[in-house]
């Protein structure tokens, strides 16, 4: 298992943008999940989350499984998430599911 590490940033009260490194898979689950719902619960005048995550090689249905929650969250409250920095895997995984649409619209301009 790689190094999981997960670091988050506010962004001008405009959007957070979560850093993911290592797998994000069942064992990383429980920390990235701690950070993107305290972030999706930050009050923003916008409430955009931007997951960047180019440092991940290797995503299991797990990870998955909590970026369409935290959508659904996100979408539930008026707020949007974006996905970027996908690598190969990831992609892969989201392009055979059918939720690449969902997760990779236009990735968000950083000042």
């Amino acid at each position: 298992m790689n190094d999981f590490t997960v670091v988050t940033r506010r962004h001008h009260h405009t959007y957070t943008l979560i850093v993911v490194t290592g797998d994000m898979d069942v064992q990383s689950r429980p920390e990235l999940e701690k950070a993107a719902h305290a972030a999706a619960g930050i009050p923003l005048d916008s409430r955009m989350l931007q997951l960047d995550l180019s440092g991940v090689s290797f995503m299991d249905s797990s990870g998955l499984k909590l970026l369409l929650v935290l959508r659904r969250r996100l979408e539930a409250t008026g707020g949007h998430l974006t996905v970027t920095g996908l690598q190969h895997q990831p992609t892969a995984l989201l392009l055979l599911t059918g939720t690449h649409g969902l997760l990779t619209a236009d990735p968000l301009t950083i000042p």
